[in-house]
């Protein structure tokens, strides 16, 4: 908001940047106190778009609010924009005032038979102004284009716009058709008796049902709010649909109820109607209401005639009309119940969608029951009941939160891991957003011995055992990791690994393997001389891993130092297993302090990892 001065007082306008101006002292008063801003000036903010949550999600930042701001100051005088705050109560008091006129009403016009009572005369007076005003408030308010990329503020474009669309129904819907009856009732009693000889009166009647065109106005209120509050498809917007919908049902069983009455009454209560034969003529308006809403809601819900059968020709449209719209009503409730139950639970639905064909293949190529039943576990333990394409679903987020969605997801995993516990956060990071999640069944070979290495594995739930040419067994858990030698070596497997439980494993690539170890060379080093380490314990070499870990001085004399203790990974056992001590080295000079910590709880790895590859 920018400073300006106004009979030597300072005042303030929206959509501007505060800046300090000059200005003469005032004029010292007892009091101390400032002159608020005039009251117009007050208004004129209210007219403004204002910096809330919803201006923000059309124009994106503070500074464009700003600019549209000073955009609707050189539209012109009095242009309300849609984001405004008068706007949004004023629309909100409009949103209440055609609720109660679309329930009032009918009632009124139906039953009631003297329209002169003060009460009445001032709820129609005051709803016909304010649909008025409301009428010359829509010339002067800009209009958001169908495709929200921008908002109309020329008041000529806004006329020929509202002109075009809907003013027709708006105009016809607020005709003051009470200040007619006003004036007429003003004329001399005789021409009024006349007028009621004429049966003008129930014409005017008539005429006063246009004013359910307002309906028209309440459904573009309620989208404009579901817009407001950005619902799309989540529950609060399936909730919202369902309850617009019964309620517009309501609304139509309520006026289905006032035409039942409303037509015998046009036509004085011939014998043959319901209400001559239920003899309610002269009932109270609250009796008359009950049968004719029983009445409706009979036919509309096709379960009977109400009190009895149809005998006029009138009774008998009327009848038929009901069933139509009763019957409309129902094939909408049902679609959009349908619709509803789909978009609770989308994933749940394509898992089943999925699963259908997944049946219909083995049904098609008749497989053995045994592997059906296995084909059936593998997709209940795999998706759990619900399908996501998480692949593009995190391709399609920003980096920063597609990674703070993996960290999130693999957090049981780190937690359980000491190499990630300690190592740096950003290879962390790097690696976790390259891992990519399988499941294995009890008796599964996760690796077979003779085959090149192409992944290794981070276990987050279950326990596998390690199968060595000795016919040792070595059971791994939650935690533990194997396979990083053969992406070292890219070599062959010399054990296999065979899933105990259930396993819910991350596996990583040798591709994704080298991505990452490319950006951290120093884990790179450090993995490098661990398996060096490891492969030294057993009595096997690796010229390129002893080439390479000879280069890093005495890292691998700290790793193995640091071998000996405990750890979730893979070399554990080669370290119980075996006696006798690695002989120390000089400590590195540069590097080897960053990479100390995780190096060691890396080196404390069983020596499965080890007799995987030579």
């Amino acid at each position: 908001m920018s400073a300006s001065t106004r009979d030597g007082l300072p005042f303030r306008t929206a959509g501007t940047p505060t800046t300090p101006i000059p200005l003469p002292p005032p004029p010292s008063s007892s009091s101390g106190t400032a002159h608020p801003p005039p009251r117009s000036r007050q208004f004129g903010a209210m007219l403004q778009p204002g910096v809330n949550k919803f201006s923000l999600r059309m124009f994106g930042s503070h500074k464009a609010v700003e600019q549209e701001q000073e955009r609707l100051k050189s539209a012109g005088a009095w242009i309300i924009h849609p984001y405004s705050d008068f706007r949004f109560y004023w629309d909100l008091l409009m949103l209440l005032l055609m609720m109660g006129n679309l329930i009032i009403l009918p009632v009124g016009i139906t039953f009631f038979r003297d329209e002169n009572t003060p009460s009445w005369i001032i709820f129609n007076v005051v709803s016909d102004t304010l649909f008025m005003v409301d009428l010359v408030l829509n010339f002067r308010t800009g209009i958001v284009k169908e495709d929200n990329t921008e908002i109309l503020l020329d008041p000529r474009a806004i006329r020929q716009k509202y002109l075009k669309s809907w003013f027709l129904v708006d105009f016809v819907s607020s005709i003051p058709v009470d200040y007619i009856f006003l004036m007429v009732d003003s004329l001399d009693s005789e021409v009024y008796r006349t007028a009621r000889a004429l049966r003008i009166v129930r014409f005017t009647k008539i005429l006063s049902l246009l004013r359910l065109l307002r309906l028209s106005r309440l459904i573009r209120y309620i989208h404009q709010w579901e817009e407001i509050f950005h619902m799309t498809y989540d529950l609060a917007s399936a909730m919202v649909r369902i309850v617009n919908l019964i309620g517009m049902m309501l609304l139509l069983c309520h006026w289905d109820g006032c035409l039942q009455f409303l037509v015998p009454m046009l036509q004085d209560f011939p014998p043959d109607c319901w209400v001559s034969k239920n003899v309610m003529v002269n009932d109270t308006w609250g009796v008359q209401y009950s049968y004719a809403l029983f009445k409706a809601m009979s036919h509309m819900l096709c379960i009977g005639y109400g009190a009895q059968a149809p005998e006029g020709m009138t009774d008998v449209w009327l009848t038929m009309l009901s069933m139509i719209v009763g019957a409309t009503c129902y094939a909408m409730f049902i679609g959009h119940a349908t619709a509803l139950i789909q978009s609770l639970d989308s994933s749940r639905r394509q898992y089943q969608e999925k699963y259908k064909q997944v049946e219909q293949y083995m049904s098609f190529h008749k497989l053995p029951a045994d592997v059906r039943q296995k084909i059936h576990e593998y997709y209940e333990h795999r998706f759990q009941g619900k399908m996501f394409d998480e692949e593009n679903i995190l391709g399609e987020l920003s980096e920063p939160l597609k990674e703070e969605i993996v960290s999130f997801n693999c957090r049981s995993l780190v937690a359980n891991m000491p190499l990630f516990a300690n190592a740096d956060p950003n290879f962390v990071t790097a690696v976790l957003t390259k891992l990519r999640f399988e499941v294995f069944q009890p008796s599964d070979f996760i690796i077979r011995e003779g085959t090149v290495g192409r992944k290794m594995y981070f276990i987050q739930h279950g326990r596998v055992s390690v199968l060595t040419r000795g016919n040792k067994e070595t059971k791994l858990s939650d935690g533990s990791y194997f396979g990083e030698i053969c992406l070292l070596t890219r070599g062959r497997r010399t054990a296999s690994v065979r899933a105990d439980t259930y396993c819910r494993l991350y596996s990583l690539s040798v591709d994704s393997f080298n991505e990452v170890l490319e950006e951290h060379p120093m884990m790179r080093r450090a993995f490098e001389t661990v398996a060096a380490d490891r492969l030294d314990r057993i009595g096997r070499k690796n010229s390129m891993l002893t080439r390479k870990s000879s280069q890093g001085g005495s890292l691998g004399g700290s790793m193995g130092r640091g071998g000996g203790r405990g750890g979730g990974g893979l070399g554990a056992a080669a370290a119980a297993g075996r006696s006798g001590t690695v002989s120390p080295r000089p400590r590195p000079v540069i590097w080897a302090p960053l990479v100390h910590a995780p190096l060691q709880t890396a080196a404390a790895t069983s020596n499965v990892a080890i007799a995987l590859m030579h």
